[in-house]
Protein backbone atom coordinates (compact mmCIF):
# COMPACT_ATOMS: atom_id res chain seq x y z
CA UNK A 1 0.00 0.00 0.00
CA UNK A 2 0.98 3.54 -0.63
CA UNK A 3 0.13 7.32 -0.20
CA UNK A 4 0.83 10.26 -2.61
CA UNK A 5 0.42 13.76 -1.72
CA UNK A 6 0.25 15.73 -4.93
CA UNK A 7 0.70 19.50 -4.79
CA UNK A 8 -1.84 19.42 -2.36
CA UNK A 9 -2.45 23.45 -0.89
CA UNK A 10 -5.28 24.06 1.78
CA UNK A 11 -6.51 27.88 1.99
CA UNK A 12 -8.54 29.67 4.05
CA UNK A 13 -10.26 32.76 2.62
CA UNK A 14 -7.01 34.40 1.34
CA UNK A 15 -4.82 32.76 3.41
CA UNK A 16 -2.44 29.90 2.47
CA UNK A 17 -2.81 27.56 5.40
CA UNK A 18 -0.68 24.58 3.68
CA UNK A 19 1.57 25.87 0.32
CA UNK A 20 2.27 22.98 -2.27
CA UNK A 21 2.95 20.05 -0.52
CA UNK A 22 4.05 16.32 -2.56
CA UNK A 23 5.05 13.28 -0.71
CA UNK A 24 5.12 9.82 -1.63
CA UNK A 25 4.41 7.47 1.24
CA UNK A 26 5.24 3.83 1.57
CA UNK A 27 3.46 1.10 2.94
CA UNK A 28 4.51 1.14 6.39
CA UNK A 29 6.13 4.75 6.55
CA UNK A 30 5.60 7.89 7.89
CA UNK A 31 4.98 11.69 7.07
CA UNK A 32 5.03 14.06 9.99
CA UNK A 33 4.04 17.07 9.87
CA UNK A 34 4.38 19.98 12.35
CA UNK A 35 3.74 23.28 12.88
CA UNK A 36 1.91 26.09 15.10
CA UNK A 37 -1.82 25.72 15.76
CA UNK A 38 -3.59 27.39 12.83
CA UNK A 39 -0.71 26.25 10.69
CA UNK A 40 -3.14 23.87 8.45
CA UNK A 41 -1.95 20.72 10.23
CA UNK A 42 -5.91 18.91 11.02
CA UNK A 43 -7.03 20.83 8.00
CA UNK A 44 -4.33 18.92 6.01
CA UNK A 45 -5.90 15.64 7.55
CA UNK A 46 -9.24 16.49 6.95
CA UNK A 47 -9.07 17.05 3.71
CA UNK A 48 -6.81 13.24 3.16
CA UNK A 49 -9.69 12.08 4.94
CA UNK A 50 -12.35 13.98 2.59
CA UNK A 51 -13.52 15.73 5.48
CA UNK A 52 -12.92 19.05 4.77
CA UNK A 53 -15.58 21.10 4.45
CA UNK A 54 -16.16 25.30 3.87
CA UNK A 55 -14.67 28.01 4.04
CA UNK A 56 -11.38 25.36 3.81
CA UNK A 57 -10.46 24.98 0.15
CA UNK A 58 -7.89 22.67 -1.14
CA UNK A 59 -6.05 21.80 -4.16
CA UNK A 60 -3.75 18.75 -5.68
CA UNK A 61 -4.23 15.37 -5.43
CA UNK A 62 -4.79 12.27 -3.33
CA UNK A 63 -3.42 8.71 -4.53
CA UNK A 64 -4.20 5.46 -2.99
CA UNK A 65 -2.03 2.39 -3.96
CA UNK A 66 -2.36 4.34 -7.49
CA UNK A 67 -6.04 5.19 -7.20
CA UNK A 68 -6.97 8.93 -7.90
CA UNK A 69 -9.38 9.28 -5.19
CA UNK A 70 -8.91 13.24 -5.07
CA UNK A 71 -13.10 13.12 -5.35
CA UNK A 72 -13.59 9.87 -4.16
CA UNK A 73 -16.65 9.48 -1.35
CA UNK A 74 -15.17 9.21 1.75
CA UNK A 75 -16.82 5.52 2.32
CA UNK A 76 -14.88 4.39 -0.39
CA UNK A 77 -11.45 5.69 0.49
CA UNK A 78 -10.95 3.47 3.42
CA UNK A 79 -8.90 5.93 5.40
CA UNK A 80 -8.34 5.30 9.38
CA UNK A 81 -8.56 7.93 12.16
CA UNK A 82 -6.88 8.18 15.26
CA UNK A 83 -7.01 11.29 17.59
CA UNK A 84 -6.36 12.48 21.07
CA UNK A 85 -9.94 10.92 22.27
CA UNK A 86 -10.31 7.65 21.47
CA UNK A 87 -13.80 7.76 20.65
CA UNK A 88 -15.14 4.50 21.52
CA UNK A 89 -18.52 3.32 22.45
CA UNK A 90 -18.70 4.10 25.86
CA UNK A 91 -22.18 1.27 26.18
CA UNK A 92 -20.13 -1.36 24.06
CA UNK A 93 -17.42 -3.60 25.44
CA UNK A 94 -13.89 -4.16 23.97
CA UNK A 95 -15.20 -6.85 22.37
CA UNK A 96 -18.00 -4.91 20.52
CA UNK A 97 -15.73 -1.94 19.79
CA UNK A 98 -13.98 -4.31 17.96
CA UNK A 99 -16.12 -5.92 15.74
CA UNK A 100 -17.49 -2.93 15.26
CA UNK A 101 -14.84 -2.53 12.39
CA UNK A 102 -14.65 -5.83 10.84
CA UNK A 103 -16.52 -6.64 7.95
CA UNK A 104 -20.11 -8.68 8.46
CA UNK A 105 -20.14 -12.33 8.86
CA UNK A 106 -19.98 -15.25 11.22
CA UNK A 107 -19.51 -13.86 14.69
CA UNK A 108 -16.93 -16.91 15.50
CA UNK A 109 -14.57 -16.10 13.69
CA UNK A 110 -14.82 -12.34 13.86
CA UNK A 111 -14.29 -12.64 17.97
CA UNK A 112 -11.04 -14.79 17.43
CA UNK A 113 -9.54 -11.83 15.21
CA UNK A 114 -10.49 -9.78 17.91
CA UNK A 115 -9.40 -11.11 20.75
CA UNK A 116 -5.93 -12.23 18.66
CA UNK A 117 -5.41 -8.61 18.29
CA UNK A 118 -6.00 -8.06 21.82
CA UNK A 119 -3.83 -10.45 23.07
CA UNK A 120 -1.26 -8.68 20.55
CA UNK A 121 -1.78 -5.53 22.56
CA UNK A 122 -1.03 -7.35 25.95
CA UNK A 123 -4.84 -6.96 26.42
CA UNK A 124 -5.80 -10.24 26.62
CA UNK A 125 -8.57 -10.88 28.96
CA UNK A 126 -10.11 -7.35 28.60
CA UNK A 127 -12.35 -8.61 25.84
CA UNK A 128 -15.88 -7.73 28.07
CA UNK A 129 -14.79 -4.63 30.00
CA UNK A 130 -16.08 -1.14 29.38
CA UNK A 131 -14.11 1.48 27.87
CA UNK A 132 -14.87 3.71 31.32
CA UNK A 133 -12.93 0.61 33.24
CA UNK A 134 -9.68 1.09 30.81
CA UNK A 135 -6.55 3.22 31.96
CA UNK A 136 -6.10 6.19 29.18
CA UNK A 137 -3.20 4.07 27.92
CA UNK A 138 -5.59 0.90 27.14
CA UNK A 139 -8.23 2.66 25.77
CA UNK A 140 -5.58 3.98 22.94
CA UNK A 141 -4.62 1.06 22.41
CA UNK A 142 -7.82 -0.55 21.56
CA UNK A 143 -8.78 2.63 19.61
CA UNK A 144 -5.52 2.10 17.31
CA UNK A 145 -6.84 -1.67 17.11
CA UNK A 146 -10.31 -0.93 15.91
CA UNK A 147 -9.07 1.04 13.11
CA UNK A 148 -6.49 -1.59 11.82
CA UNK A 149 -9.08 -4.28 11.79
CA UNK A 150 -11.09 -2.18 9.48
CA UNK A 151 -8.56 -2.55 6.96
CA UNK A 152 -7.86 0.87 6.32
CA UNK A 153 -5.57 2.03 2.98
CA UNK A 154 -4.11 4.63 5.11
CA UNK A 155 -3.90 6.11 8.51
CA UNK A 156 -4.12 9.64 9.33
CA UNK A 157 -2.80 10.42 13.55
CA UNK A 158 -4.44 13.41 14.94
CA UNK A 159 -2.04 14.43 18.03
CA UNK A 160 -2.89 10.57 19.06
CA UNK A 161 -0.55 10.68 21.90
CA UNK A 162 -1.30 13.98 23.48
CA UNK A 163 -3.21 13.02 26.44
CA UNK A 164 -0.69 9.81 27.52
CA UNK A 165 1.33 10.38 30.57
CA UNK A 166 4.87 10.24 29.22
CA UNK A 167 5.19 6.33 30.20
CA UNK A 168 2.36 5.37 28.38
CA UNK A 169 2.89 7.79 25.39
CA UNK A 170 6.53 5.90 25.11
CA UNK A 171 4.78 2.43 24.79
CA UNK A 172 2.19 3.76 22.70
CA UNK A 173 4.55 5.32 20.19
CA UNK A 174 6.11 1.73 19.82
CA UNK A 175 3.08 0.14 19.50
CA UNK A 176 1.66 2.47 16.80
CA UNK A 177 4.79 2.12 14.70
CA UNK A 178 5.11 -1.93 14.76
CA UNK A 179 1.12 -1.86 13.64
CA UNK A 180 1.98 0.15 10.94
CA UNK A 181 4.86 -1.47 10.06
CA UNK A 182 3.12 -5.24 10.40
CA UNK A 183 0.05 -4.38 8.33
CA UNK A 184 1.88 -2.32 5.85
CA UNK A 185 0.08 0.51 6.23
CA UNK A 186 1.12 4.43 5.21
CA UNK A 187 0.52 6.92 7.43
CA UNK A 188 0.46 10.87 8.39
CA UNK A 189 0.55 12.09 11.83
CA UNK A 190 0.23 15.48 12.92
CA UNK A 191 1.62 16.65 16.54
CA UNK A 192 3.52 19.25 17.85
CA UNK A 193 5.76 16.99 19.93
CA UNK A 194 8.79 16.36 18.06
CA UNK A 195 9.67 13.12 19.96
CA UNK A 196 6.10 11.76 18.72
CA UNK A 197 8.16 11.62 15.15
CA UNK A 198 9.94 7.83 14.44
CA UNK A 199 12.94 7.44 12.89
CA UNK A 200 12.85 7.54 9.60
CA UNK A 201 10.00 9.63 8.83
CA UNK A 202 10.13 12.20 6.92
CA UNK A 203 9.37 15.56 8.29
CA UNK A 204 7.15 18.55 6.90
CA UNK A 205 7.42 21.90 9.32
CA UNK A 206 4.10 23.88 7.95
CA UNK A 207 4.92 27.96 8.14
CA UNK A 208 3.33 30.05 10.96
CA UNK A 209 0.38 31.48 10.37
CA UNK A 210 -0.30 34.68 12.11
CA UNK A 211 -3.93 34.74 13.87
CA UNK A 212 -7.16 32.85 13.11
CA UNK A 213 -8.26 29.60 14.52
CA UNK A 214 -6.71 26.11 15.06
CA UNK A 215 -6.55 24.30 11.42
Amino acid sequence: MSLDLVDVTIRLHERVLVPPLSAHIAAGEVLAVMGESGAGKSSLLAWIAGLLEPPFEASGGIMLDGEDVTDAPVETRRIGLLFQDDLLFPHMSVIDNLLFALPAGPRRPRVERAEEALARAGLAGFARRRPAQLSGGQRARVSLLRAMLAGPRALLLDEPFSRLDAARREQMRAFVWAELAANAVPAVLVTHDRADVPGGARLVELPPVAGGDDA
